[in-house]
């Protein structure tokens, strides 16, 4: 391989293979997609937090993912499922805070109480998921590694390289990358199917995980060097 192509900074550029490449091997990789259920991406009137940006990216995170299946790459879906008697947000000692900040930003959210309900339509995903596909569903908070068991999966399986698509680029995805970096993890973002709260919000939280902790690639380019490094 004679080099890469991700995005520096919000500017794409060639980067070198060496040591890059070893970013972005098929090996030791499992794919990570992130809160792509109903809750985000419905377009109920009563969706509970809505993403509409993210349904831009519902089909060819399918698509991906079909491709991923196909090298052997393993895919986690994870996704917030919160109790339905409240312990672990809306009655709780420490609710979450965004609950109380997208008041300051966001038209009133009617049905904002139950979101990612436990046994609600809300915590249905909008992506395939097959037979085979892994799913953590205990993410409570922003981070799918906050206090979920991803990282005793993703160690379980002995994977060292993650590459993250979903939402919210700017909140969730942002979150996820730096703990996974924190961790020890190699990770590279999907720069085409991720989608943030704003086109600006997206591309400030990809800019800044390409300057400090993930290879941000589009998922064509991770394909490609999946097919080239093994």
């Amino acid at each position: 391989m004679t080099g890469l192509r991700a995005y520096v900074d919000g500017v794409a550029r060639d980067i070198p293979a060496d040591p890059f490449a070893g970013w972005v091997q098929r090996a030791d990789t499992a794919v990570l997609s992130i809160d792509m259920h109903l809750g985000h991406l419905s377009e109920d009137p009563m969706c509970p937090c809505p993403s509409p940006r993210g349904r831009e990216i519902i089909a060819p995170v399918n698509a991906f993912h079909r491709e991923a299946r196909a090298m052997g790459v393993p895919i986690i879906h994870v996704r917030s499922v919160l109790r339905a008697t409240g312990e672990d947000d809306l009655k709780g000692l420490a609710p979450a805070a965004w609950r109380s900040l997208v008041q300051l930003y966001a038209d009133p959210i009617p049905g904002i109480d139950q979101h990612a309900i436990e046994g609600s339509a809300w915590t249905e995903f909008a992506t395939e998921i097959l037979e085979q596909d892994l799913i953590v569903q205990t993410k409570r908070r922003l981070s799918p590694f906050y206090p979920t068991d991803l990282d005793f999966l993703l160690r379980s399986m002995g994977v060292k390289h993650l590459v993250i698509n979903g939402g919210m680029t700017d909140c969730c995805v942002l979150l996820g990358a730096f703990e996974a970096s924190n961790l020890g993890y190699r990770v590279a973002v999907a720069a085409d199917l991720v989608r943030g709260t704003s086109a600006e919000l997206e591309h400030a939280a990809l800019r800044m995980l390409s300057l400090h902790c993930a290879l941000v690639m589009n998922s064509d380019a991770i394909l490609e060097a999946w097919g080239l490094t093994g």
